[in-house]
């Protein structure tokens, strides 16, 4: 952050965090094909969920774990699932053993992409399972056999239900993010998932969660085998490595601040969060009117798309990336050096998702939320929950710019309409336009069908012959002499 910030900013705790334990995976009994897959990724010591779940998991005990995305938490299951794997004497073939399920595409295409990098020695095959991907293709993956299937819900559950997946050689099963699994909609599908899976029993699992709520919990009583619970507080883990700053502005003020923000902060990657998807696009449009090229991320763009732009995010082509929280879960970049909550988030929980996308793998970062009179009432809940105050900043007159940008159009014109046009001038226009009967083209030629009160026509005179036929005969009168 700038000096004048950082002069007004409580100071923070001096003690640098101790991100990497003593503990190294060498000394955990690992295969030497997975120790040779760690050391290539450069993984030498393990980060402090690692230390804490792996001499758990290795045992096969089911494990309730609540970290952030960043903690190593996806390198702790996944050697999880190597290791378990590689030391079952016996595999149903051609059956997947092991089922990884995440909430959102980009998560599970980030941990298919560790999976490959750490188990590249292990001859294990992990296999992407996802929606928007061609639904032929990976039925034949399925049909083919892999060892690890990594999926979001909807899509296994279609597989299955068709007889394509089947679930009788799981013998582990990961549940990742599974608070944002809730949160999305995905409670009856896991339940599904987890019901028709081998029994508890007879499987290993293991849960992950940023917070471990009751409805997380309540998974946990009924589809778990007593997990070992593993805790790392969203107190230790948003503020170690995090600066964060609030900013009270009003509605008018927040572009302008922003604008000034973007000039003032050291920057060399952006992730700014809105809380709709239409304010996505609108603020996406703004900042590249000011000259911040940015693009919008939201959960209904198509799925190629949305894989494109995460790419480019990735290799540094786009620098800033507007989202909404339907995509932060699968927004796994390193070397974030600002997270800007545009919008205060509605659940407090999602306070920790979002700011958890910097500072990452011990690394440093900032945090800066502004609270505009729209959704400064979620500050009070998000600050109990977290358990302290987010320090204050009050900005210098000379912090925000000016908006250089064109207005934004809202894609309708502005008709001024006449107060004899309505739906009867809408009904008329109809009439106008379709087809008109015979019967209508007849009226329309009457001189009075201008004036709108031409005359029905007259049904057609019968024959005399007819007539003469049907009328009964008149009787002679005698003439009187």
């Amino acid at each position: 952050m700038s000096n004048e910030i950082e002069s007004q900013m409580p100071a923070q705790r001096s003690k640098e965090p101790d991100f990497l334990t003593q503990t190294r995976f060498e000394v955990l009994g690992l295969p030497s094909e997975v120790l040779t897959g760690l050391k290539e990724a450069g993984f030498i010591y393990c980060t402090p969920i690692q230390a804490q779940v792996l001499p758990v998991s290795l045992t096969g005990r089911d494990i309730a774990g609540q970290a952030q995305t960043g903690t190593g938490k996806t390198a702790a299951f996944l050697v999880t699932v190597f290791t378990r794997l590689l030391g079952l004497s016996q595999r149903n073939a051609g059956l997947p053993a092991a089922l990884i399920v995440a909430p959102t595409r980009e998560l599970a295409l980030q941990i298919y992409e560790d999976a490959r990098i750490l188990g590249r020695h292990t001859g294990l095959s992990p296999a992407q399972i996802v929606g928007g991907v061609d639904y032929h293709k990976q039925a034949k993956i399925l049909r083919q056999g892999a060892d690890i299937i990594i999926c979001t819900p909807g899509r296994i559950i279609d597989y299955f239900k068709q007889g394509i997946f089947k679930t009788a050689g799981i013998k582990i099963v990961v549940i990742d993010e599974a608070d944002r699994l809730l949160d999305l909609g995905f409670s009856k599908d896991m339940r599904y998932i987890l019901r028709n899976l081998p029994h508890y029993e007879k499987r290993q699992s293991m849960l992950f969660s940023a917070t471990l709520s009751y409805r997380v919990m309540e998974l946990t009583y009924e589809y778990m085998n007593l997990p070992e619970f593993v805790f790392i507080t969203p107190e230790e883990v948003t503020v170690e490595g995090i600066e964060q700053s609030l900013f009270h502005i009003d509605s008018k003020n927040k572009l302008p601040l922003l604008l000034g923000l973007l000039n003032r902060e050291d920057w060399s990657r952006l992730l700014i969060f809105v809380n709709t998807k239409v304010g996505v696009g609108w603020l996406a449009k703004k900042l590249n009117g000011n000259g911040w090229p940015a693009e919008g991320i939201t959960g209904d763009l198509p799925q190629r798309k949305r894989f494109r732009l995460m790419e480019r995010f990735k290799n540094g082509r786009i620098k800033i990336l507007v989202a909404t929280d339907v995509a932060s879960r699968g927004i796994h970049v390193e070397d974030i050096s600002h997270v800007i909550n545009y919008d205060l988030p509605q659940d407090p929980e999602n306070y920790i998702h979002r700011i958890g996308r910097t500072g990452r793998a011990g690394k440093t970062g900032q945090a800066l939320s502004l609270a505009c009179e729209k959704y400064v009432f979620h500050l009070e809940p998000l600050e109990e929950m977290l358990g302290y105050k987010i320090p204050v900043v009050w900005p210098e007159d000379d912090w925000f710019a000016k908006d250089k940008s064109r207005p934004i159009s809202t894609g309708r014109k502005d008709r001024r309409r006449s107060p004899f046009q309505g739906s009867a001038r809408r009904k008329e226009v109809k009439r106008s336009t379709r087809r008109k009967t015979p019967k209508e083209i007849k009226r329309s030629s009457h001189p009075g069908s201008i004036f709108g009160f031409a005359p029905e026509p007259k049904a057609p005179a019968k024959p005399e012959a007819v007539t003469a036929q049907v009328e009964p005969a008149k009787k002679k009168r005698k003439r009187r002499r």
